[in-house]
C-alpha cells in the first residue's frame, strides 16, 4: 500500500468525521428553510400618519383625524383628542413587525379568528394610503395574535402589545382638559372666588400683576400656580357618568369660583360648583356638559386676592444690590468693596441688612399708612439699576410698610424690624489689614 494513499484517506475520514459532528451539534445546518422570513407589515413617520380607525367588534368605530398638525375624534361625536394618549399610540402603529407567517393561502380564516376579525385599525398616512390591519385570536400559549393585512391572504402573528396599544374606549381617547387655552400665549386671566373678581396681566417686565380691582403686586409663585390649576383641571370620568345627573348636582350645587383665561384667540370661562354630597362639578365654555373633577383643583381656585398678593416688601430677590440706601445714608458697592462718604465698610455687616431686608415680608395688609415715620431705605439692584424704596412707620405696637409710588401698605411683624434695626446698627468700617512684622522686629 502507497505511503500517499493512506495519508489522503485518514484526511478524508477526518473531514467527514468533523462534518458528521458539526451536523449532530446543529442539526439545521445546510438545510435551506422553508419558511418565509416574516415582513415589517407598516414602516411609517408617525409624523406621516393623518387618519385612525379603530374598530372594535360589537362596539362604535372610533375616528381620529389630524386637522393642521392636532388630533381630534370625528367619530362617534366629534371631541378634542388627548395628545397624551395618541402620541404613543402613534409611535406604536408607524411599525408593525409579524412573528412569523403562519399560512401564505389559508382556505380559511375562522380557525384564525379572522373570518370576524376582534379588532381594525385602519392606518391613513399622508397622500391617501391606508393600511388595513385585522387582529384575530391568539396563538396557542403565546398571547400573541393572528393577524392579517387588507386583502393580502397571508396570515401572520403579531405580538398582543400591538392590539393593547389601541384598544381604548373614547372616555381613554377623548381631551380632558376643560380649559384648552394655550399657557404660552395667555395674556390675562380672573378668578371670582372668596370676594368680588380680581384680574392678572403683565407688567411691563412680564410678570404678572393683579390690576383689578386695585394694582397689587402678586406672588410669583402663586400666580403660575393659578394658572397651572387652570391647566390641570379635567374631567374626572371615573364611575358611572350621566349627562343629566352632573347637570342637576351643579345647578342645585353651591358657587365655589369661576375662573376666566384669555389666550390671544379667545377667553374661555370655568365655573365650579360644590354638590350636596361634597363632590365637585364644573362648567367650561370650551367643553360641552358638566363632569366632575378632582377636589384639588376646586380647593386650588377657592381663594381670595389675599391669597395671591406678594407679601414680600422689596423684589430684588437674590440678585446683588449695588446700593442700599438706610434713613439717607448711601452704601454704594464697586466690585467686591462697599463704601459710604469714601469711607470702606465692612461687607459682612453690609451684607446682614440686606438679608434682613431681603426678608422683610407682610403678614397681613391694609389700604391706610399710619403712624410715624422709623426707618426709609432704597435698594438699587440688577443691570437697569432699579430702585425700589419703602417707608416703614410704627403705629403703637405694629409697623406699617410702603412701597413708593405705590398705595398698598404691608404689615410687618415688630420682631422682624427690631432684627432689622440690630443689623442696621452693627454696621462697621473696615478694619485696615495688620502688617506683618519685619524681620528687624522679630530679631529684636
Amino acid at each position: 500500500m502507497k505511503t500517499g494513499g493512506l495519508i489522503a484517506g485518514v484526511v478524508v475520514l477526518g473531514v467527514l468525521g468533523g462534518l458528521v459532528w458539526y451536523t449532530g451539534k446543529n442539526p439545521d445546518a445546510g438545510k435551506k428553510s422553508d419558511t418565509p422570513v416574516a415582513p415589517k407589515l407598516v414602516t411609517l413617520d408617525p409624523a406621516q400618519i393623518e387618519g385612525l380607525r379603530l374598530a372594535k367588534a360589537g362596539e362604535d368605530p372610533i375616528v381620529l383625524k389630524k386637522v393642521s398638525d392636532i388630533w381630534e375624534i370625528t367619530e362617534p361625536k366629534h371631541l378634542g383628542a388627548d395628545s397624551e394618549m395618541v402620541s404613543p399610540m402613534l409611535g406604536g402603529l408607524a411599525s408593525i413587525s409579524a412573528e412569523r407567517i403562519i399560512d401564505e393561502h389559508p382556505t380559511s380564516l375562522k380557525e384564525f379568528g379572522l373570518e370576524t376579525p376582534v379588532f381594525e385599525i385602519d392606518i391613513t398616512a399622508k397622500g391617501g394610503k391606508v393600511y388595513k390591519l385585522l387582529t384575530g385570536g391568539e396563538t396557542p400559549g403565546t398571547g400573541n395574535l393572528y393577524a392579517k393585512l387588507g386583502d393580502d391572504p397571508k396570515v401572520y402573528t403579531i405580538a398582543s402589545s400591538v392590539k393593547a396599544s389601541v384598544d381604548k374606549t373614547l372616555s381613554d381617547l377623548r381631551d380632558k382638559r376643560l380649559m384648552t387655552f394655550n399657557q404660552n400665549k395667555l395674556k390675562s386671566f380672573t378668578l371670582a372666588a372668596r370676594g368680588p373678581v380680581f384680574e392678572f396681566s403683565k407688567n411691563e417686565q412680564l410678570d404678572w400683576q393683579i390690576v383689578k380691582p386695585r394694582h397689587y403686586r402678586a406672588d410669583p409663585l402663586q400666580a403660575q400656580d393659578l394658572i397651572r390649576k387652570m391647566v390641570d383641571a379635567r374631567i374626572d370620568l371615573t364611575g358611572n357618568y350621566d349627562e343629566k345627573d352632573a347637570a342637576k348636582a351643579f345647578a342645585t350645587g353651591a358657587k365655589i369660583a369661576i375662573a376666566t383665561a384669555t389666550d390671544e384667540k379667545e377667553t374661555q370661562t370655568l365655573e365650579v360648583r360644590k354638590a350636596a354630597d361634597s363632590s365637585y362639578y364644573a362648567k367650561s365654555s370650551a367643553v360641552e356638559n358638566v363632569y366632575k373633577i378632582m377636589p384639588d383643583i376646586a380647593d386650588g381656585l377657592n381663594k381670595s386676592i389675599d391669597d395671591y398678593r406678594d407679601k414680600r416688601i422689596f423684589d430684588f430677590g437674590f440678585t446683588d444690590p449695588s446700593k442700599v440706601e438706610v434713613n439717607g445714608q448711601a452704601y454704594e458697592k464697586a466690585g467686591e468693596k462697599w463704601t459710604a462718604n469714601q469711607v470702606q465698610f465692612d461687607p459682612a455687616s453690609i451684607q446682614t441688612v440686606l438679608d434682613k431686608v431681603r426678608d422683610l415680608s407682610a403678614v397681613k395688609f391694609s389700604e391706610k399708612m399710619s403712624g410715624t415715620k422709623v426707618l426709609t431705605l432704597a435698594v438699587t439692584s440688577g443691570e437697569k439699576k432699579r430702585v425700589e424704596r419703602v417707608t416703614i412707620n410704627r403705629d403703637g405696637e405694629a409697623f406699617n410698610a410702603q412701597r413708593d409710588g405705590e398705595a398698598p401698605v404691608y404689615i410687618v411683624e415688630a420682631k422682624n424690624i427690631g432684627e432689622l434695626q440690630k443689623a442696621i446698627a452693627g454696621i462697621k468700617q473696615q478694619m485696615p489689614a495688620k502688617t506683618p512684622p519685619s524681620t528687624n522686629d522679630k530679631k529684636k
